[in-house]
């Protein structure tokens, strides 16, 4: 029997309603007349605290709390990807039928559409042992993913039905499995609450990159598949162009886009861009192999916090099917702010800056969400969730709370930094500042499949980059003049890395991705060209005849030479700075013969 009760009191998004014994924690109620969406927070006696996902102006004392018996929980099946849903995973576009463009409240609309029919090929026959998160069937669900329809977690036996290959919809039964609890029916819709993780075999080891095909990260700070990295950056530093570049771009089959209150234009270009970007491997659009969730700003605070484990969830159920999923948040500051203000209503101990103490614990249980697993089942498929957490401290300071929760618990830090981004350096990512704490276990990756010298490059670059922070305190000092040859080629090279590698056009048709043997190419010419200038400049060539020389120009545009043509252009550089080095020793020589 469901739990009926009456508020007692409203105060914002919580609400405390009694006569609620029987109810249990985060058990979803609806919330007076209107049935607005709720779920228990706190239970003391027969004393119920809910937080309304919905707007509660209007809500009375008096009024009528239901429970449904059921926690917060999300629908998984096909029909998930290309859907644009809400925190409480509404498919907007349902809603948008129903109500217009405006959510009315108390709204209820199915996650999964109910009508359409799927194509079902089976995998299994009458007769197989299943046990949980075996693949019973498949579904092409769009061209790019292939839905695997899986026992759930928990559910063992033998196959008694298996339905033949056909079209049927997500609530049809399609096997029938006996085991030590009876007789289970499966149809490929199941449902998860959103708190609970989802269950796997064994956590492996972070020994893959998630290629971005960003140089900054490749290079310098790359996130391992199954990692956890943060992006946090002042008001337009970039963080939002950032993680759609990972989104479109990240070796990943699929892509759970999260924005966590973010505001409402920052969510309407990315619902009116997503659709129209192509996956660049296949040609198709993206958004068939992208779930969306959008949650905005003004909607109420306590939705960011459903949109947040609404996302994670379906993110874990692709990891499921064995496939490699990358997840953006954006932001957990809102998330955060979320949890300040439910905190403040129920009256708790506030912590640091009015966030509760709790914070740190929230953020690491759902960064520790991510993982590369070996998933249930009989054969051991391996799947991933990477996640990826914009983070927007207010006036760009990185001291505050939640980027301090979050650095500690997340491997990879990109630190946007407001300088670089007001001097149009894109990706504006701080080489000084930023980290990541993969490098090591991935530099074998590195070795067999880029080159064997790839870890041994990167770390001359960045010793290039700390050496021109170096100097560049003394010129402040005493002016560049002061400096001698060998200190200002240094600036020099620090600049081409700068300019012509690590800066990248997000819009450009071809710099927009890099593939890594792009990446080791352009970085092994321009240390190559640092090698030489390092070697003419101990001749006594001056500098200022070295940056005159016209392969310096050739070296910038690498970065927009098309990957097919990429080979040759790159050795065609090579041999200029060959050629245009041996013609400056030789002038060099004759200067010196004359003189």
């Amino acid at each position: 029997m469901p739990s009926i009760g009456k508020i007692v009191r409203v105060a914002g998004p919580v609400v405390v309603a009694k006569g609620m014994r029987g109810s249990q924690m985060f058990e979803l109620v609806k919330v007076g007349e209107l049935n607005l969406i709720g779920e228990i927070i706190r239970l003391q006696e027969d004393l119920a605290t809910i937080q309304v996902y919905e707007e509660t102006s209007g809500l009375k004392p008096g009024e009528q709390v239901v429970g449904t018996g059921e926690l917060l929980s999300v629908e998984l099946g096909p029909g998930i990807l290309t859907q644009i849903y809400d925190g409480i995973q509404r498919p907007l576009e349902v809603i948008k039928m129903a109500s217009g463009p405006f959510i009315s409240r108390g709204l209820t609309a199915e996650a999964l559409p109910r009508d359409k029919y799927w194509d079902f090929t089976p995998k299994v026959k009458v007769g197989d042992k299943v046990v949980g998160g075996d693949v019973l069937g498949e579904v092409p669900e769009t061209p790019l993913v292939t839905h695997r329809v899986m026992a759930p977690p928990g559910v063992e036996g033998v196959v008694e039905e298996i339905a033949p290959e056909g079209k049927y919809k997500v609530e049809d039964v399609i096997a029938k499995i006996r085991g030590a609890g009876g007789l289970h029916e499966v149809t490929m819709m199941q449902k998860w609450p959103v708190r609970r993780p989802r269950p796997y075999k064994t956590k492996l080891d972070p020994v893959q990159p998630l290629i971005t095909g960003q140089r900054v990260i490749d290079t310098f700070f790359p996130i391992a598949k199954g990692g956890t990295a943060a992006i946090p950056g002042g008001f337009g530093t970039g963080k939002t162009v950032t993680q759609h570049q990972l989104a479109q771009w990240a070796d990943a089959k699929v892509i759970v886009y999260i924005g966590c209150g973010e505001r409402g234009n920052e969510m309407t270009e990315m619902l009116e861009r997503f659709p129209e970007l192509k996956d660049p491997r296949t040609g198709r659009p993206l958004m068939e192999r992208t779930v969306m969730i959008a949650n905005t700003s003004n909607m109420p605070v306590a939705a960011r916090e459903a949109s947040i484990y609404t996302g994670v969830t379906i993110a874990e159920y692709f990891r499921d099917m064995g496939y490699d999923v990358a997840m953006m948040a954006d932001s957990t500051s809102r998330w955060a702010e979320a949890l300040r203000e439910i905190s403040g209503r129920l009256e708790e101990m506030p912590g640091e800056e009015g966030y509760p103490p709790y914070l740190g614990a929230r953020l690491a249980e759902f960064y520790e969400r991510a993982g590369r697993v070996v998933t249930l089942g009989s054969e051991d498929r391996v799947g991933s969730v990477s996640i990826i957490g914009a983070v927007s401290p207010p006036g760009g300071d990185f001291s505050e709370p939640v980027v301090q929760s979050t650095l500690r618990i997340v491997k990879v830090f990109w630190a946007l930094d407001t300088a670089l981004a007001y001097r149009r350096h894109f990706p504006a990512i701080n080489w000084l500042t930023s980290y990541s704490l993969y490098l090591e276990t991935l530099e074998e990756w590195f070795r067999k499949n880029v080159a064997p010298d790839w870890p041994e490059l990167r770390r001359e670059a960045m010793a290039i980059l700390q050496k021109e922070a170096e100097l560049l305190e003394i010129v402040r000092l005493v002016g560049p003049d002061a400096l001698p040859e060998a200190d200002r080629a240094v600036l020099e090279v620090a600049r081409m890395i700068r300019e012509d590698y690590l800066m990248q056009h997000a819009y450009h048709p071809v710099d927009s991705y890099c593939p890594i043997e792009k990446m080791y190419g352009m970085l092994k010419t321009i240390l190559y060209f640092n090698q030489k200038m390092g070697e003419a400049v101990s001749k006594g060539v001056p500098l200022v005849d070295i940056i005159r020389l016209p392969v310096r120009e050739d070296i910038a545009r690498m970065k927009i030479v098309p990957y097919d043509k990429f080979k040759d252009v790159m050795e065609e550089v090579k041999k200029k700075i060959d050629e245009q080095f041996t013609s400056l020793m030789k002038g060099k020589e004759a200067l010196t013969v004359k003189a």
